[in-house]
């Protein structure tokens, strides 16, 4: 199992990120961090020898009801996981959001843009893996993720903050207890009901027990979305999970 820290866009954040964490996941699309204007070489010396994940844009949407929009997310996705791969990027998070999440029959055209999405990863040499934000307006619940996961045969990024805001610790438990075998990667941060989110292992109301129960042999990769720079904040949310997952850090 690999831990890692999550850095948003920036690469001066990427740079200064503790050499303990074994990688970095590094936001990229436009209009910040456009793959094509990264500079392959700082990206490097900012990782000094981490491995790099990267986050695909968190505001686009992965289906439309227009074929030609569905067409054009695509491409785009694709153009931003052929610039990933050639980072050298291992995996790419990607939001499961819908143009109507309620739409059942919708659910189909969803899963069909996620596995288009995963293959074009597939063929940068990434993989794609899929994110619960089904707190969000656009998110699809987290009971509609694992099926289009399922059906299109894609990794999971199980958020744990996010699940949390979506329906307690009752859904963290729920899913992974039937679904923890198709997490590859997973978001870690803190969480208060009335709000507060990416917050510090321990500050927040998630029960991260129900992690460690239904993770307990977990070798994927795990990312720290806590939003501070703080180190000593960051290094003992990495301990926290760690020792919940049975792993050193």
């Amino acid at each position: 199992m690999d831990i890692g820290i999550t850095v948003g866009d920036d690469l001066d954040r990427l740079a200064a990120s503790s050499d303990r964490f074994d990688f970095c996941e590094l936001g990229l699309g436009e209009p910040t961090l456009v793959p094509e204007d990264a500079d392959p070489d700082r990206v490097a010396d900012a990782l000094c020898g981490r491995d790099l994940c990267v986050h695909l844009p968190y505001s686009q949407r992965l289906a439309s009801y227009a074929p030609e929009i569905n067409d054009a997310i695509v491409a785009y996705q694709r153009r931003l996981l052929d610039g990933a791969g050639d980072l050298g990027a291992s995996k790419a998070v990607l939001h499961a959001t819908s143009a109507d999440r309620d739409d059942v029959e919708f659910r189909e055209v969803a899963a069909d843009q996620l596995r288009r999405v995963a293959d074009a990863g597939r063929d940068a040499g990434v993989e794609v893996v899929v994110e619960n934000v089904g707190h969000q307006h656009e998110g699809l619940q987290l009971s509609v993720l694992a099926e289009i996961a399922e059906d299109a045969d894609v990794p999971i990024c199980f958020d744990v903050g996010h699940a949390y805001m979506e329906g307690g610790n009752k859904a963290i438990q729920r899913f992974l207890r039937r679904h923890g075998d198709r997490v590859s990667h997973l978001h870690c941060h803190d969480v208060r009901r009335r709000g507060d989110t990416h917050l510090p292992v321990g500050a927040g109301e998630v029960d991260y027990g129900h992690v460690e129960t239904h993770l307990p042999e977990f070798d994927g990769t795990v990312a720290l979305e806590v939003f501070t720079d703080d180190e000593t904040l960051l290094l003992d949310s990495a301990e926290r999970v760690a020792s919940r997952l049975g792993a050193e850090f």
